[in-house]
């Protein structure tokens, strides 16, 4: 299979990157970080901005999926990469026909989640991080959401918890809308996206991603994500 990666320099466009080459896909990784990108077999590199549709199309052109994993540091400034690389993307794949998409919002985006047995996230955590800090981006990816609805592609939506690093996937788990946990490992987010490409289960619909086996060390999960885009 060919898998266009957007948000590939990214850490975890990284992990997608890295387990589809595993996976024996070919792989064709975008990012406006390209420097320092090692040489692999099945590996292209494309040095292109998610929202240049003339870039976007280059990328786009020849693959059987596209996976999104693009994303900003949280921050009170307004935010507007999701959406508009939404509505680029889906525009170019619908010019060369290629429909499987799946691409990263947030758990915070379902109403209704609210972490079983977590009540310092739920009542303190979530409402400063979630709710302020991250407003103005989970406020485009509602509208990035909104833009693959009104696309006739078959999207999917991968709705991690609080994102941390762990050296290879877990036992995670997968529900509709979003799944009972706090965190989400950028390992087990990987491999769910590129399981869901070939199983099809969350197909126009939101598939929420956690990580129950390891936990993070929560101060330093928030400093690091802190200064670090997803």
């Amino acid at each position: 299979m060919h898998i266009a990666v957007f948000g590939a320099g990214g850490p975890t466009g990284r992990e997608l990157v890295a387990q589809a080459l595993a996976d024996g896909n070919e792989v064709t990784a975008v990012t406006r970080r390209p420097h320092g990108t090692a040489p692999r077999a099945g590996l292209t590199v494309v040095d292109a901005d998610a929202t240049d549709p003339d870039a976007v199309d280059a990328a786009v052109e020849g693959a059987d999926a596209v996976l999104s994993a693009l994303g900003v540091r949280p921050g009170r400034a307004p935010v507007t990469l999701y959406s508009t690389s939404a509505r680029t993307i889906t525009e170019a794949m619908g010019r060369h026909g290629v429909k499987r998409l799946v691409a990263v919002t947030s758990s915070a985006l379902d109403p209704d989640w609210r972490p079983s047995g977590a009540f310092f996230f739920n009542h303190v955590l979530d409402p400063y991080v979630n709710r302020v800090l991250a407003r103005t981006a989970h406020d485009d990816m509602r509208r990035m959401e909104a833009v693959l609805r009104q696309s006739p592609l078959d999207w999917t939506v991968a709705r991690p918890s609080g994102l941390f690093d762990h050296p290879e996937p877990t036992r995670y788990r997968v529900a509709q809308d979003s799944a009972d946990g706090v965190f989400t490992a950028r390992a087990d987010l990987a491999a769910a996206m590129l399981r869901e490409v070939v199983d099809r289960r969350f197909v126009r619909g939101a598939m929420g991603v956690v990580t129950k086996d390891v936990k993070p060390s929560v101060p330093r999960m928030i400093w690091r994500e802190a200064v670090r885009k997803r």
